[in-house]
This record gives C-alpha cells, sequence and structure tokens, in this order.
C-alpha cells in the first residue's frame, strides 16, 4: 500500500483527505455517480426527477434531507432500477471501489441485497457474481493508478421479505468468491431480527459472521434482537444503545459555571454487555441525523451520542451508509467530527483502528491492516 501524503488544511495540521481509512458501513445502491444513474436510466428507459448531472445529485441530497422518509425511501427506487442487468452491475461496483479509494479508504465492504436486482432476469448467483467482477475490476484500476484497496461484499436479506435462508445460503455459498459477511436491511421497525432466527443459525452453523442493521429506526429491542437472534459481531448503525445509558449531573454548588456540573453515568445490562465486549458500532453520523435515528436526543451533529459513546469506551467506528443521499464521504465525516467535538489526529486513529479490528477479515490480515494504519499515521505525528 502507498503512504498517505501529508497536505496541510486549512485549520489542520494534516490532510484528512489522505489518511487511511477502513469503511464497513456503505450502501451500493446509496453510492452511484450521478452521472452514472442517468448515462444507465437512459439505457434501461427509467425516468429520472432530471437528466442534468448537479441537478440529479442536488434531487437526491435533498430528498434525503427532507424529513420525509416516502421521498427518502423513493431516492433507492432509482438507484436500484439501474442495477438490474450484469453491465450496470459491474460499473456501479466499479466506480464504486474508485470512489472509496480515492477517499483514501484501504479497506471497504459493501453492503448490498441481491434480491433487490433480479427485474431482468438475473439470478442470485449472477447478481452477486457481477457485483464481484465490479469490485475486482475497480480494485485492478486503483492498483494501476499506484495505490491498494481490498474490498468484500456483505450479502443482505431486506427485512420485510422472507428470503432470509436463501439469502443466507448464497451468502455462504460465495464465501470465497468475494463475499465477507451477511446482513439484513430494510424497515427495522417492526420486523425483528428474530425473523430471521433459522438463517442466522444456519450461518453460525458455517461459521459465517454477521453484522445486523439494529439500533437505527427502532431501538433496544432490536439491538437485543440483533444479539441474541442475530448472533450479531457489528450493530449496523446501533446508535440508540445510547438509549440505554443515563446521565445525571449534580451542580457544583462552589461554581456559577454550568460547565463545572458533574454527569454520573449509569450505564444499562445491555449498553453494559454491548461496550465490554467490544460489539462494533457501525455509527453513521449524517446518516443519523437525516433518517431521525437520533431524534431522542436532539435535532443537530452537536447532540449526536457518538462522542459519549466514544469517550465511555465503546466501540466507535464512523462509516456513511449512503454517500449519494448524504451527500458524504468519509473525510467529510471525520472532518465532522473534527469540527464538532474538536477530535485530533489520535482519536481518529483509534476509530480508524476500531473498524480495522471489527473488519470481517482473517487475523493475519487484519494485522496487516492494523499495522499499516498505525504506520502510515506515525508519518503524520
Amino acid at each position: 500500500m502507498t503512504e498517505p501524503i501529508l497536505d496541510a488544511a486549512p485549520a489542520l495540521d494534516f490532510n484528512l483527505s489522505s489518511l487511511p481509512k477502513v469503511s464497513l458501513h456503505d450502501h451500493l445502491d446509496g453510492g452511484l455517480r450521478p452521472a452514472t444513474i442517468i448515462e444507465l436510466a437512459e439505457a434501461v428507459g427509467h425516468t429520472l426527477p432530471s437528466t442534468d448531472t448537479v441537478a440529479l445529485g442536488e434531487w437526491f441530497r435533498e430528498s434525503a434531507n427532507s424529513g420525509s422518509l416516502v421521498r427518502y425511501l423513493e431516492t433507492f427506487d432509482h438507484t436500484i432500477a439501474v442495477m438490474q442487468t450484469r453491465e450496470g452491475l459491474i460499473r456501479v461496483a466499479k466506480e464504486f471501489v474508485e470512489d472509496l479509494a480515492d477517499d483514501g479508504v484501504v479497506y471497504g465492504e459493501v453492503r448490498w441485497a441481491p434480491e433487490q436486482h433480479l427485474q431482468k432476469g438475473l439470478s442470485l448467483d449472477e447478481v452477486v457474481e457481477a457485483v464481484q467482477e465490479g469490485l475486482e475490476a475497480g480494485i485492478e484500476a486503483v492498483s494501476d493508478s499506484g495505490r491498494e484497496i481490498q474490498v468484500g461484499q456483505l450479502i443482505t436479506a431486506m427485512r420485510h421479505a422472507d428470503r432470509g435462508q436463501e439469502i443466507a445460503e448464497l451468502a455462504v455459498r460465495h464465501r470465497n468468491k468475494g463475499a465477507v459477511g451477511f446482513d439484513i436491511a430494510g424497515a427495522e421497525d417492526g420486523f425483528l431480527p428474530a425473523r430471521f432466527r433459522d438463517a442466522f443459525t444456519f450461518l453460525a452453523e458455517n461459521n459465517f459472521p454477521a453484522t445486523v442493521h439494529a439500533g437505527e429506526a427502532a431501538g433496544l429491542e432490536s439491538i437485543q434482537s440483533a444479539l441474541v437472534d442475530g448472533r450479531a459481531l457489528r450493530l449496523g448503525h446501533g446508535v440508540r444503545i445510547a438509549e440505554d445509558i443515563m446521565v445525571e449531573f449534580e451542580s457544583d454548588e462552589e461554581s456559577d459555571d454550568p460547565e463545572d456540573n458533574i454527569g454520573l453515568v449509569t450505564l444499562g445490562d445491555l449498553a453494559s454487555w454491548v461496550r465490554d465486549r467490544g460489539i462494533a458500532l457501525e455509527i453513521c453520523p449524517s446518516s443519523n441525523l437525516q433518517t431521525g435515528a437520533i431524534a431522542n436526543f436532539g435535532e443537530d451533529i452537536e447532540s449526536h451520542p457518538v462522542d459519549m459513546l466514544y469517550q465511555l469506551g465503546f466501540n466507535v467506528t464512523i462509516n456513511t451508509d449512503n454517500r449519494l443521499m448524504s451527500g458524504v464521504s468519509l473525510t467529510d465525516e471525520f472532518e465532522l467530527l473534527v469540527e464538532t467535538f474538536d477530535y485530533d489526529l489520535d482519536d481518529l486513529l483509534e476509530l480508524t483502528l476500531n473498524a480495522a479490528e471489527a473488519a470481517f477479515l482473517p487475523l493475519e490480515e487484519k494485522e496487516a491492516l492494523v499495522e499499516y494504519i498505525n504506520e502510515a499515521y506515525e508519518t503524520l505525528g
């Protein structure tokens, strides 16, 4: 892997875009380039809100920020519509990898639901093979540019459908051909991981890892089910675990400054379990704000419990969720943390190492990734 190049940025003594990054929660159908959507839509006869690249990108971002769940979900109707052919899937996957590398990502896991890409007659295995071909083409293109990146597929089942066992078997079938883990996504509220208990048991019997969307649109019950029924090694978002943390403030009678109040923190049993066992939280700050996942804590990024969780020792990782809809990169999310919570280089390193150590990689590859990240950061210290 190449060494990151230090290039001073305003108000910072290091360039965030050059930092080596690990991306664990990034949806394939949420990371398309607007220009690609327009070209692929024309090829398949799909009508878009706009055929202007800039206007279409703005439409996706405005829809994600509208506060309307219906409009937010409508954005995926358009991206999924252009990902129904082998050629479309290959191109989207290739560009996905190239865009990750341009953001400094050296290891990424891309999650997507094969069952959503069968409208043009492709089989489940054929769509997985097409995405893998695109990912490998992207890796090769990145290598040709003098950089390196490693990418794995997180095969995802839609939680409102009834194909959990079938998709779990698909994931295991491709475990040595690009698939590194399993996930369930979609409507979280009302669709507990318990719905796929048998599929998760099958995965456990085949020693295949799972991360589970939980603690985003639903709360503690969803997280509990992800851990018990889903045997989750990581929590997709997981941010609402903060609802199991009580913070009480005792005033300092000798001071008139509110900042001198003493906060007493008590973790509930579930929060303690998640923290004490290092279960990784795949937190997506901007997306959490857009979807209302942190509504119980506030309406702005300063209210996001990510810093509290990080300071309390939770295994926090930082991710983008849907780069197109949120209009963000992983660099942007790091910049947000620096600006909002005054994080420094050591904080960003710890968050990155958390992600590297939580990656669904063999131990030897994980250790090599951690070593590379540490060495790259040492050049900036």
